[in-house]
C-alpha cells in the first residue's frame, strides 16, 4: 500500500448522528471505507441539538474534549465546544462542533442565517486542526456548507502557519443547492475576495466559490460529471465547472454493504440472500399485511422510498401511479414512503385515498418500512429529473427490487436497461409509463428473466471499497497538484 493519508473529512451531516439525505450515507460510509485502507481518517460536523440527545452517537455516546475551541471571525473570537465519538463499527474519530445559538436548533436547514452557521462550522473545524496539532494531507469538504473551509485555505489561509497550503477536494453531492449569501458573511469568515462572475451584486455563491478554489472538484457519479457541464445540468455555474473541467472528476456512490444487507437486516419480515430468493416473497407479504394491501404473490407491488421533491419527478409519478392503479382491481399495488414539499404530500395522500385498497402512502420517516419496500416490492421507480449519485436503486438492486429509472446523473452508470433494470431517457409521463409496463409485461409473463434481472442486480458491487480507492487517488492528485 502507498503510504498512508491523513484525512479530514468535513460534511454538514453525517450517517447515523444527522441525515436528510445521500450526503450523510455518503459521509458516514466513506470515512469506514478508507480507514479500511489503512488511511488516518477523521470526519468533523456540527453538535446539533438532535445529535447531542440521540443514542446513535457511538457506543459510548459523546465525549467532551477539554478546552474547546477559540474560533477567530470577523466579529472577533467565538467559544465554540467540541465533542467527540466514533462511527459505530469503526474506530473513525467523529467531532462535533457545538455552539448553542447556532447548532442548538429543531432542523439541521432552512434558516435565513445557515451560510453564517456553516461558515462558522467550516472556520471551527479547520481551528480544530489546529488547536489538536494534527496537520491533515488533505481537506475532504462535502456540499456547499464545507466550502467556506476550502474558500480560507485558498485565500486568507495560504499563510496559515500550521494549515498553510493545504490541498482541498471539494465534493458536489446536489449542485442546485448553492448556499447564496450576502457578501458580509465573507468578512465574519475572514475572508477578502473580489466577486465572481457568477454572483450577483452583493452575494456570495458558496457552492461556486468551493468549486473555483479547490484544488480538486468531483461529483459523485461519472455522468453527473458531465451533465453539470452543461447550462441545462449547470445550475446557473456551468460556466465555472467548464473553465474547471480538467479538475473536475465523477466516483460513484457506493453504499455499505454491512448496513444494507438482506441477509441480515433485522426490518425484514424474512432476511434472504441470493441463495434463497424464494424467502423474499415473506416480506413481500409482511409489507403488504402491514399497509391493509391484499396479500397476493402474484400481484406486482411497486414501491418507492424517496424525498418528496421536484428533482425527484413527482411531477411525473402521480400522472402514471394513478394509471397503474386505474387498472382491474388489484392488477397493481403501491406504496410510497417520503416526506418534503406539501403539494407532493397532498398529492400522494389524495391517490391513495382514491385508490384505497390498492395503493399506500406514508408520508413520515420509517426505517423499518423502507427496507421492508426494498425487500418485499417487485418494482422500485425512480423517475428523477436529475439524480447526482441515487442510493435507493443501489440499495433495491441488492434487495431484489428491480429499478425503473430516468437515465439521468448516476442512475444511468447503475442501472442497465434490461439487465438490472428498465430506463427511459426523456422527463415525460408517457416514457415512465412505457418503462413501467415493459417491465410490467416480464413480472407477468417471464419468471425466468425476471430472476435473472434479481440475480444481476444482487450481485451487482456498488460497496465502497473500490469508490474509495478512487478517492485516495483523487487526493494523491491534489497532494501533488499543490506541490506543483
Amino acid at each position: 500500500m502507498a503510504t498512508p493519508l491523513r484525512i479530514l473529512i468535513l460534511a454538514a451531516e453525517v450517517a447515523p448522528f444527522a441525515k436528510t439525505g445521500g450526503l450523510a450515507d455518503v459521509a458516514g460510509a466513506l470515512p469506514k471505507a478508507l480507514a479500511a485502507l489503512g488511511h488516518d481518517v477523521r470526519v468533523v460536523m456540527p453538535a446539533y441539538a438532535s445529535v447531542e440527545k440521540s443514542p446513535s452517537a457511538g457506543s459510548d455516546g459523546l465525549t467532551a474534549v477539554p478546552g474547546g475551541l477559540s474560533v477567530p471571525t470577523g466579529a472577533g473570537p467565538f467559544a465554540a465546544g467540541v465533542f467527540r465519538t466514533v462511527l459505530p463499527g469503526s474506530t473513525v474519530p467523529v467531532y462535533l462542533i457545538a455552539e448553542r445559538h447556532l447548532f442548538d436548533r429543531a432542523n439541521i436547514y432552512g434558516y435565513d442565517d445557515d451560510p453564517y452557521r456553516f461558515a462558522f462550522f467550516s472556520r471551527a473545524a479547520l481551528e480544530l486542526c489546529g488547536s489538536s496539532g494534527w496537520r491533515p494531507d488533505v481537506v475532504h469538504a462535502h456540499d456547499w456548507h464545507a466550502a467556506p473551509a476550502v474558500m480560507w485555505l485558498a485565500t486568507a489561509g495560504m499563510s496559515d502557519p500550521h494549515l498553510g497550503r493545504m490541498p482541498s477536494v471539494f465534493t458536489i453531492h446536489n449542485l442546485a443547492h448553492q448556499g447564496r449569501s450576502v457578501r458580509h458573511v465573507l468578512a465574519y469568515l475572514g475572508v477578502d475576495s473580489p466577486p465572481m462572475l457568477d454572483e450577483g451584486w452583493n452575494e456570495v455563491n458558496f457552492m461556486g466559490r468551493g468549486i473555483y478554489h479547490a484544488t480538486l472538484v468531483n461529483t459523485v457519479s461519472p455522468t453527473y460529471a458531465r451533465e453539470i457541464l452543461t447550462p441545462a445540468g449547470g445550475s446557473g455555474l456551468d460556466a465555472l465547472l467548464r473553465f474547471r473541467q480538467v479538475d473536475v472528476y465523477g466516483i460513484l456512490n457506493g453504499i455499505d454493504h454491512d448496513v444494507w444487507n438482506p441477509a441480515t437486516d433485522r426490518h425484514l419480515a424474512s432476511p434472504f440472500d441470493l441463495e434463497h430468493l424464494a424467502s423474499r416473497r415473506e416480506n413481500k407479504r409482511a409489507l403488504q399485511h402491514r399497509l391493509g394491501l391484499a396479500e397476493d404473490d402474484h400481484v406486482p407491488l411497486v414501491g418507492m422510498v424517496t424525498r418528496l421533491d421536484a428533482q425527484k419527478g413527482l411531477e411525473i409519478t402521480g400522472e402514471v401511479l394513478h394509471q397503474l392503479m386505474g387498472g382491474s382491481a388489484g392488477e397493481v399495488q403501491c406504496v410510497v414512503l417520503g416526506t418534503g414539499a406539501r403539494p407532493y404530500e397532498e398529492m400522494l395522500a389524495h391517490l391513495a385515498r382514491y385508490h384505497r385498497g390498492t395503493m399506500a402512502a406514508v408520508l413520515t420517516f420509517a426505517s423499518d418500512l423502507a427496507s421492508l419496500i426494498y425487500g418485499g416490492s417487485d418494482l422500485f421507480l425512480m423517475p428523477s429529473r436529475f439524480e447526482p449519485c441515487g442510493l435507493s436503486q443501489l440499495i433495491a438492486m441488492r434487495y431484489g427490487s428491480i429499478p425503473v429509472v430516468r437515465a439521468t446523473g448516476g442512475l444511468a452508470d447503475t442501472v442497465r436497461d434490461g439487465e438490472t433494470g428498465f430506463s427511459f431517457g426523456a422527463f415525460s409521463a408517457a416514457d415512465f409509463w412505457m418503462a413501467v409496463q415493459r417491465a410490467l409485461l416480464v413480472f407477468k409473463t417471464d419468471e425466468t428473466s425476471w430472476r435473472r434481472l434479481q440475480r444481476n442486480g444482487m450481485q451487482a458491487n456498488y460497496s465502497w471499497e473500490g469508490s474509495a480507492a478512487s478517492y485516495v487517488r483523487l487526493y494523491e492528485s491534489a497532494i501533488a497538484r499543490m506541490r506543483g
